[in-house]
């Protein structure tokens, strides 16, 4: 899914990237590099979205969706990006340089539809995300709880102390929450109705409950949990990126509060 650029990550419609028709008039010559493509790596197609008229007004008016082989000449990969978790994860550049493509890899047969199509995916990719987060949590949780029951200390489990009772019950308090969340923006999803607010709502509060959840997991754990050999830790870096991908938490509270105004003003 090819959106990110090096210049244009939250700023989705300020892409670089472009295609314009060929000489013949029958298809399609891209340029450009994506950013942060998770599996360009092994990917036999990608979804690139492109600019078709870099002077339309507003930005996002001429971003159109082309399907591009990865086997096309002109197109390469860069090499898998070092990340601080999420290993089964791989994520590369693509380059575009002159890359021609046929009329017919024009994603819904015109110009200007890339945009949509992309924020209908983000909807649900962030419905995605916000159960990821909320899965990892739970399996987060699980560990802790695992833990704090074998770990003794001044001659009892951990898990009898009232603190570390309480970063278990918090936890599991917020999980809980995540989860409702979850099953109610996924039925309003399945029922056609437009999720964009409650998916973006709930993308927010999953990957930062996520990250408060394997915090005090981290915490139960004690040293041992800044041990690479223990759980926790890999808990804590593969949840640090929940709060980043399809869309930021800052960038997600904007559109929010945005969509709140704009409904208070309308009505």
């Amino acid at each position: 899914f090819g959106l990110t650029e090096p210049g244009s990550g939250s700023d989705s419609a300020g892409l670089q990237t472009t295609a314009v028709p060929d000489a013949q008039g029958n298809g399609w010559i891209l340029n450009g590099t994506k950013r942060y493509i998770t599996n360009a790596p092994h990917a036999d197609v990608a979804l690139i979205m492109a600019r078709t008229n870099k002077e339309a007004l507003p930005k996002n008016a001429h971003v159109s969706a082309f399907l591009v082989p990865m086997n096309a000449p002109g197109i390469s990969r860069g090499s898998p990006d070092k990340k601080m978790g999420q290993a089964g994860s791989h994520i590369s550049d693509i380059m575009l340089d002159d890359v021609r493509v046929p009329g017919d890899a024009l994603l819904g047969g015109e110009t200007g539809k890339g945009f949509v199509f992309a924020m209908k995916s983000l909807d649900n990719g962030r419905i995605s995300v916000g159960a990821a987060a909320t899965g990892y949590a739970r399996r987060s949780l699980d560990s802790a709880l695992r833990y704090a029951n074998e770990r003794k200390a001044f001659g009892e489990p951990i898990a009898n102390f009232q603190l570390i009772q309480q970063m278990l019950a918090d936890s599991e308090i917020e999980i809980y929450a995540a989860e409702s969340m979850m099953a109610d923006v996924t039925a309003r999803a399945d029922a056609g109705e437009n999720i964009l607010v409650k998916a973006a709502a709930f993308k927010v509060f999953a990957s930062e409950m996520c990250g408060r959840v394997v915090d005090r997991v981290v915490q139960i754990y004690g040293g041992a949990g800044y041990l690479a050999e223990y759980d926790a830790e890999r808990f804590f870096r593969d949840a640090r990126i929940y709060r980043i991908y399809e869309g930021t938490t800052q960038i997600l509270q904007l559109q929010i509060a945005k969509h709140m105004l704009r409904e208070w003003r309308d009505s």
